[in-house]
């Protein structure tokens, strides 16, 4: 079974790749879904973190509120980002294991490909685990306009950005590159190159 990585800036159309490979066959593992499942319902995690920042990280339910974590650690300075390590170190190893789990079923399932959708998969260190890692090439303008629909502010945008590898750095780090500044049609014609390539092939 393979897997297929996906990194890019941040906007840059993963999970838009990773729908149409799931389309052609390949088992989902979303990183950011297993994130917040790991922030939702590990006492552990919930534990550190009450123990770091203390209930402000709290909802009005008790539950973790991302938003509020995530105005902790999306920021450039040190303290920022010290805060966004510790979260990463404490999240990282919990989400590995929730993926591999995943990829194992997909693996007993029958499924030729899983697909890798993860935001800091560089980052953390699992493109080891990737047969082919595929950088989204998508221009800057376009992604802000998509942060933009989310409601994010420019600001936003380069915090969140800053908080990752650089784009060029994840550019050179791929084995492929797919242009996603075009339209819908043109971008679903490169993720069946890529699956006729590394995955019927």
């Amino acid at each position: 079974m393979k897997t297929i990585g996906l990194v890019g800036g941040v906007a840059s159309g993963k999970s838009a790749v990773a729908k149409i490979l799931v389309e052609l066959g390949a088992g989902l593992l979303d990183a950011d879904r297993a994130g917040h499942d790991v922030l939702a319902h590990d006492p552990a995690v919930r534990s550190a973190l009450v123990n770091r920042w203390g209930s402000s990280i709290l909802a009005a339910n008790d539950s973790i509120d991302r938003a509020a974590v995530a105005g902790r650690v999306f920021g450039q300075d040190d303290v920022a980002a010290t805060d966004r390590h510790f979260l990463e170190s404490l999240l990282h190893p919990r989400i590995a294991e929730v993926l591999a789990e995943k990829k194992a079923e997909f693996a007993a399932a029958g499924r030729s490909a899983v697909v890798l959708d993860a935001p800091l998969l560089l980052e953390a260190d699992w493109q080891p685990l990737c047969d082919v890692v595929v950088f989204v090439d998508t221009d800057r303008d376009i992604r802000l306009a998509r942060v933009g629909s989310r409601g994010w502010t420019p600001d936003e945008f380069a915090r969140r950005e800053a908080a990752q590898w650089p784009v060029k750095r994840k550019h050179a780090a791929a084995d492929v590159v797919l242009a996603n500044s075009g339209d819908v049609d043109t971008l679903r014609q490169g993720v069946r190159d890529i699956w006729r390539k590394y995955v019927a092939g």
